[in-house]
């Protein structure tokens, strides 16, 4: 059994998690991170490394992956220790006013503050209803999109309404032999840009509109796909030749051990004072998709401004009594780690 002292342990290395690590080393406190994955990055990573993302300030865009890895280069002087592939399953308030966790592999982990940057906590893809879809998985059926290239010169189908499928059928229309957008009605949730890019390149014959219709069936042999069958409402079907199918219908969301650790909770989400990002358990703070306030934005901007307040908030209890001087970045540079 693995055991370890620091000021903060961090649960979640997406891109709010790694962007917390800079913020609690420019108040010389020290971090450990813990993640279910094998790796850091959380969404942005696993799902969609490849996906441009338009509203990080200075970029104006910026793939999903070197995102993850300039916040990890920000983050590197302060010598974050990374915990991979287990998640938080018990944590404890010791009498001496620490906090003792332990993860799912046994690692003993004892800090003075604790910063939840879950995302949406434990994720998987919302699988569609199809008979034999786990045959095609991994093969045929994918639920992210890891590199663009393994799509050049497919048919392929997306599936979905929301902006993932319409930003992919955008993105991969540029390299695929043929190209269907699957959706059961002929509006989109999606940003107003992309709902025109969308319809030009519907117009120019680029991407195939099957709307309004819905996954009904696959068929293939042996993992590989053939066709797609997709049906009206009223139950009118017809085939789609196709190599891949890509069904975009979100993530299911899992709070997972977080669930029982007495916070309060709105669905799926932690409850935080806005100002702090405190929780409602004194110590613990949320911040990122995880955490919910009112008029809360769900933007990676929004979840960094939460990491500096949740740091700043966690400062006081990490060096309680000492008075603390704030700097700009520019003044202070990067301090050194002890």
């Amino acid at each position: 059994m693995q055991q370890f002292e620091t000021d903060i342990v961090i649960i979640g290395a997406g891109p709010v998690g790694l962007f917390a690590i800079f913020e609690a080393g420019m108040l010389k406190m020290k971090c450990h991170v813990v993640d279910a994955l094998d790796m850091a990055g959380g969404q942005c990573a696993a799902l969609y490394p490849e996906k441009p993302i338009y509203d990080i300030p200075a970029y104006p865009h910026i793939m999903a992956q070197e995102l993850v890895e300039k916040l990890k280069e920000q983050a590197a002087p302060f010598a974050p220790i990374y915990h991979f592939g287990q998640r938080v399953e018990k944590v404890e308030k010791l009498e001496t006013g620490d906090w003792r966790m332990e993860t799912s592999t046994g690692t003993v982990l004892r800090c003075k503050a604790i910063i939840i940057a879950a995302g949406c906590g434990a994720f998987g893809p919302n699988r569609p209803p199809l008979t034999g879809i786990e045959a095609y998985e991994g093969k045929s059926v994918f639920y992210m999109v890891a590199r663009r290239e393994d799509f050049r010169g497919k048919r392929v189908a997306i599936a979905g309404g929301g902006d993932s499928a319409v930003d992919w059928a955008i993105s991969l229309s540029e390299l695929t032999q043929k190209l269907y957008l699957i959706h059961r009605r002929d509006k989109f949730r999606c940003a107003p840009e992309s709902a025109s890019k969308l319809k030009a390149l519907a117009d120019s014959g680029k991407i195939e509109m099957v709307v309004p219709y819905q996954l009904h069936g696959l068929e293939g042999a042996n993992g590989t796909l053939s066709s797609v069958v997709v049906a009206t409402l009223e139950g009118a079907t017809k085939k789609l030749d196709a190599d891949i199918l890509l069904p975009f219908f979100g993530l299911a969301m899992e709070l997972g051990p977080i669930a029982q650790w007495g916070l309060n909770l709105d669905i799926n989400h932690i409850t935080v004072q806005q100002s702090t990002a405190q929780t409602s358990v004194p110590g613990i703070f949320a911040i990122g998709d995880i955490a919910t306030y009112e008029n809360k934005l769900k933007l990676i901007l929004s979840g960094f401004a939460e990491a500096a307040s949740a740091c700043h908030a966690a400062y006081k209890i990490v060096h309680p009594g000492e008075a603390f001087h704030f700097e700009y970045s520019t003044t202070s540079g990067v301090p050194k780690v002890a």
